[in-house]
């Protein structure tokens, strides 16, 4: 279970500081897909960061399967996989090599890393690309490397930044199966998306972000119904928004 708590963050710029995360608060609980929303500048991106221990909060805590990331960071990254924003795979290195690397990094055994490579292999369909040099991979192929290596130490929590980005339409149902596998298997999934469609098709629950502060959260039916409206798009729109909305 992920659990931000009252979440702070600003940066200093030369116009002044500028306030990215201004009390974010949520949880996302085991066996469920939580999907965090938020329009560009939102401050998602930085509470992602915050929770997979990239950036620490100026206040607040993060909280992972009970741990605190500020106080033992390193004990997070050992139950947490990420998938970040930027997921660039090593070149000169092949597909099992880039999973391997990060296997390591984790303090696994070779045989460890072998079973894990093998079982992610196939749940990802990996077997026609896992020893051959990623360069030259497809995005989808990128993707999948990336996703292996972030799971490798078979992480009960899972963050995952707009993981289906530039994937093809069966890529992109793949990956969805695979997500879902990740859910019923127990695990706490954050998912970030701007496909509408894919986050009301995916998401147990949705967090929606802007300027800095949780403006709204719910099931799909449960957002939709809040704002009258037909689809998640257009409550989306209402949440981020109307007054209420950015009062909530």
């Amino acid at each position: 279970m992920i659990t931000a708590q009252q979440l702070h963050k600003a940066f200093k710029t030369k116009a002044g500081l500028v306030q990215a995360v201004d009390g974010v608060d949520f949880v996302a609980e085991d066996g469920r897909i939580t999907g965090l929303l938020g329009p560009n500048g939102a401050g998602k991106t930085t509470t992602l960061r915050m929770l997979y221990t990239l950036m620490k909060p100026d206040r607040g805590q993060v909280l992972v399967d009970g741990i605190d990331a500020s106080r033992d960071p390193a004990a997070v990254r050992r139950v947490l996989g990420v998938l970040p924003d930027a997921r660039g795979v090593y070149k000169r290195l092949t597909a099992r090599e880039n999973i391997h690397y990060f296997g390591q990094l984790h303090g696994m055994s070779q045989a460890q890393i072998a079973t894990r490579t093998q079982a992610l292999s196939d749940q990802l369909d990996m077997g026609e690309i896992l020893d051959r040099q990623t360069d030259g991979f497809s995005q989808g192929q990128r993707t999948k490397t990336a996703i292996a290596r972030a799971l490798v130490h078979d992480p009960r929590n899972v963050i995952l930044d707009e993981p289906t980005n530039g994937l093809d339409v069966m890529t992109t149902r793949a990956m969805r199966e695979f997500l879902f596998k990740l859910r019923d298997e127990g695990r706490c999934v954050i998912f970030s998306s701007h496909i509408m469609q894919e986050v009301a098709a995916l998401c147990d629950r949705i967090v929606i972000i802007a300027k800095g502060r949780v403006v709204a959260a719910g099931t799909a039916d449960e957002l939709r119904a809040r704002y009258g409206t037909q689809n998640l798009e257009d409550a989306f729109v209402h949440a981020i928004g109307s007054e209420e909305g950015l009062l909530a």
